[in-house]
């Protein structure tokens, strides 16, 4: 029986704009976090289509009632619980919302679940809506009731990054490269953007009532980031995170320019970038150290990177601190450090010369020198770059002598790291040579012409060219004959490059299921998990199903579930989980095996990921089995 609510047409109105305000606010928003960026512009395109009809519906001269009423209450209802979702991606941790990525996405189809059902119920006819708006609602409709559960290519990047962070086991945790990768990746390597996170850890700290063990996961990765940002800090739960300042510089009477930008400090060696901005020399020299070109105050690029001496303020601060009886902190490496700059350049553009040079042990000198500077910090990668050091090292992959290529491979691996670099390394037609190397060189070389691919591969064009080079079948190589450095280096490499869906279908053929299936078998190896992500690739493509269905195969998923490590645990059911859904016979098997006990264990107190896997998979279940 429908209910009578009569509302009179002006607090239907009232209702109406309430819920186009709802739409404007989160149209409004534009910092979207990139785990989730392209499902929060989705959303809000989508709900800009429910604007034509909500502005009929305003344009109505008589009240609404009954069903109609309720609908649109629950239509206001599902756009807030929108808002809520969208809020928490424009202003959430943004560590958080990638660790829990897949939460999220949860989240974002049970909104548009209620979304619908609100839909659903309008009474379009007793409303006097017109065809054109009930066809542009189906639309968005349709648009939602089609939105699958996915995985960007970026967030599955993320993944393998963040598993290898936050790995206690694996020996590349703390391996700077990933950090500024993922500091990249998710946006967090300017000031603004690392107070910005703190300020969300915060927030998310105090809802979640103190710290747990993620808290402390994502607090300690930001501390990381910071350090490679260069800033000095230190995270409190009851207050801001305070920098760590000399008593001198509490003082509010410190006049606003002489303190460093950065770090609020009375500056003790100012020194002028390329805007004619003035910075502490150590704080400056921390951010470029960084793979920062721009200016932190202003935000512009850097035309070169050298700092001058601001001989002028740094009187008047010592002026100031004697007619003020405080004494100016000292700094030990004032006189050494005014050159460090310029030594540099200058040394690196010698080197780079030799590298052309005819003498083989000046040459093979200058490429050892070159590698080792390219390690120590991204301003040395900027330079080489600079001074045209990347296409002679390309030239001397293809040396006949495997100690200059195990160098120069090395040495491009370290220069990767730049962003710019990477595509300046592929352009100038590397990736051939890595590839000859890869499957020619020494140990050493094949390791790192592996982890040269992976770098590169981050850019999606370079993964077509690592395809299309035939840069799989040595890499799946390694993976089945390298040494333990070399496994690992391989599986980061063929993960990555799997994402390309081409590429998927190239590592098959050139069979890497095999010896991904042996890294499951020999513990000792501790790659389990890395095996268990690349098949997790390979099982959404048809391919790759065909060859790991296998009953083998399905009993060692069980026996993964039953005994493995929580986060083994969890890679095994997202692989079970994928491949059942495509063959219930699948799910049948993995039953025979006794999976259903250890599955409804995980689901109870698994990791978030693998209790949401599980849950899913005891749903299929139930269906193949009509377990209740």
């Amino acid at each position: 029986m429908e209910r009578q609510i009569v509302m009179d047409s002006s607090s239907s109105s009232d209702l109406v704009r309430e819920m186009m305000e709802v739409i404007e606010t989160v149209g409004s928003y534009t910092g979207f976090r990139v785990t989730q960026r392209k499902e929060c512009l989705n959303l809000v395109r989508r709900l800009k289509l429910l604007v034509p009809l909500l502005e009929e519906i305003k344009e109505l001269d008589y009240s609404v009632s009954g069903l109609g009423l309720d609908s649109l209450l629950n239509l206001k209802k599902a756009l807030l619980g929108a808002k809520k979702l969208l809020k928490t991606c424009n202003y959430g941790s943004k560590i958080y919302l990638a660790m829990e990525s897949e939460a999220v996405m949860c989240r974002f189809h049970a909104v548009y679940h209620k979304i619908n059902q609100a839909l659903d119920d309008i009474p379009f006819d007793k409303l006097g809506v017109s065809i054109e708006v009930k066809e542009q609602v189906e639309l968005m409709r349709m648009q939602l009731k089609r939105a699958k559960r996915r995985t960007d290519t970026q967030d599955m990047e993320l993944a393998m990054d963040m598993m290898v962070i936050f790995s206690k086991k694996d020996e590349r945790n703390a391996d700077i490269a990933i950090l500024e990768r993922l500091a990249n990746k998710l946006e967090l390597h300017t000031i603004a953007e690392l107070k910005a996170e703190k300020t969300a850890i915060a927030k998310l700290v105090k809802q979640r009532g103190g710290y747990n063990e993620t808290m402390h996961q994502i607090v300690d990765l930001l501390g990381k980031f910071k350090q490679i940002a260069g800033i000095d800090e230190t995270f409190s739960l009851d207050g801001p995170i305070s920098t760590r300042t000399p008593q001198t510089c509490q003082s509010p009477l410190v006049p606003h320019e002489f303190l460093c930008p950065i770090t609020l400090e009375i500056m003790t060696d100012p020194v002028i970038v390329a805007t004619g901005q003035t910075y502490e020399r150590d704080s400056i020299r921390k951010w470029l150290n960084s793979n920062h070109r721009t200016c932190p105050k202003t935000g512009q690029t850097l035309e070169h990177l050298s700092l001058a001496p601001n001989f002028a303020l740094r009187n008047l601060i010592l002026q100031w601190c004697e007619k003020n009886n405080l004494e100016l902190p000292k700094k030990d490496s004032y006189a050494s450090s005014v050159n460090y700059s310029a030594e540099i350049m200058e040394e690196i553009s010698s080197l780079v010369l030799n590298l052309s040079s005819s003498q083989p042990n000046v040459r093979r000198d200058a490429i050892v020198k070159i590698r080792m500077l390219s390690k120590e910090n991204p301003e040395n990668r900027i330079f080489i770059a600079n001074d045209g050091g990347i296409p002679r090292l390309v030239q001397l992959l293809s040396y006949p002598d495997s100690n200059i290529q195990e160098h120069t491979v090395t040495a491009l691996l370290n220069l990767s790291i730049d962003e710019t670099n990477k595509r300046l390394i592929a352009r100038e037609g590397a990736i051939p040579a890595i590839i000859e190397i890869l499957q020619n060189g020494t140990d050493e070389a094949r390791e790192n012409s592996a982890a040269a691919l992976f770098s590169l591969s981050m850019l999606d064009e370079n993964k077509v060219l690592v395809g299309n080079f035939n840069g799989i079948p040595p890499l799946v190589a390694l993976l089945k004959n390298g040494t333990m450095r070399g496994k690992k280096d391989a599986a980061t490499a063929l993960f990555n490059l799997s994402l390309n869906q081409a590429n998927k279908s190239r590592a098959i053929k050139a069979g890497i299921i095999p010896p991904l299936l042996h890294l499951l078998d020999d513990k000792n190896l501790g790659m389990i998990d890395e095996a268990l992500s690349i098949l997790l690739l390979l099982a959404s493509h048809p391919e790759g199903r065909n060859e790991i269905s296998r009953l083998s195969f399905i009993e060692t998923l069980v026996e993964i579930i039953r005994n493995g490590t929580p986060k083994n645990k969890e890679c095994a059911v997202s692989v079970l989980l994928e491949l059942g859904l495509n063959n219930s016979s699948l799910i049948l098997a993995a039953l025979q095996f006794g999976v259903y006990e250890p599955l409804r264990e995980i689901s109870i107190s698994g990791t978030n990921r693998a209790q949401r896997k599980a849950n899913s998979l005891l749903q299929h279940m139930s269906k193949c089995e009509h377990i209740p």
